[in-house]
């Protein structure tokens, strides 16, 4: 889909996206998304300063989203060979800053030690390269450095026809705030809403030690989708 037609569809977003043209593409591909309901105490020490925790019916979530990302290119420009396709997967909190709900990154890897080196550079926010190994059923990932790992195998289920209120929260969100320095780098983006799907783990093996009191290896929701062509925009920065 072109990106005129991406911009046309925003009746889903919880804000307007930035006046100004987007910049970046990419593409969020084959995600997979873990939810855990955690007490709001155990996350607030995580929070950077201004930063507010976002809930829903009075819960906090910690989300774990596992998937490829594909084509990641500026405006006009041929994505960049050796960087612009790896796996990911990062650790997200819900946050609300300046009036915006959006997330935060506690954790972010990449299988490709230059796409990690790059746009650890550029974006600023806390990319580290894993040994990663996917296919159409199963995602794998084992980081050394902290002694994380992951591991799924999963069936594919039927599309959600129907997302409620908690669904749409966790999924929709539009802005990514990343602390640095003495700022608070925004990231804007736009995509089309998420189409999901059921998926039904077979498997599942979450380790992150430092993270433990947050995510284990019971999500308490799932969701999983084939993914979303992605509009983003240049940073923004607020000074603490």
């Amino acid at each position: 889909m072109k990106a005129k037609e991406i911009l046309k569809q925003s009746g889903h977003r919880p804000f307007e996206f930035p006046e100004n043209s987007w910049k970046f593409y990419q593409e969020w591909n084959k995600t997979i998304f873990l939810h855990w309901e955690v007490n709001p105490d155990l996350v607030k020490p995580h929070l950077p300063k201004g930063m507010e925790l976002d809930t829903i019916d009075g819960k906090t979530w910690v989300s774990l989203v596992a998937f490829d990302m594909n084509h990641i290119g500026i405006r006009s420009i041929l994505k960049i060979p050796r960087v612009s396709d790896f796996h990911e997967i990062n650790l997200r909190i819900y946050v609300i800053y300046k009036g915006k709900p959006g997330v935060y990154f506690l954790s972010m890897e990449g299988s490709k030690r230059s796409s990690c080196k790059v746009l650890r550079t550029l974006s600023k926010f806390p990319y580290r390269f894993s040994k990663m190994k996917r296919t159409d059923f199963s995602y794998a990932s084992k980081n050394t450095e902290f002694d994380d790992s992951f591991h799924a195998e999963f069936e594919l289920g039927n599309p959600l026809e129907t997302k409620n209120k908690t669904d749409n929260w966790l999924t929709e969100r539009y802005v990514v705030f990343q602390d640095y320095s003495k700022n608070i780098a925004e990231y804007n983006v736009h995509h089309l809403e998420w189409p999901l799907q059921d998926i039904n783990l077979k498997k599942l093996e979450v380790n992150y030690p430092r993270f433990s009191d947050l995510i284990n290896n019971k999500p308490d929701k799932i969701h999983y989708s084939h993914g979303v062509q992605v509009l983003a925009w240049n940073k923004i920065r607020h000074r603490t």
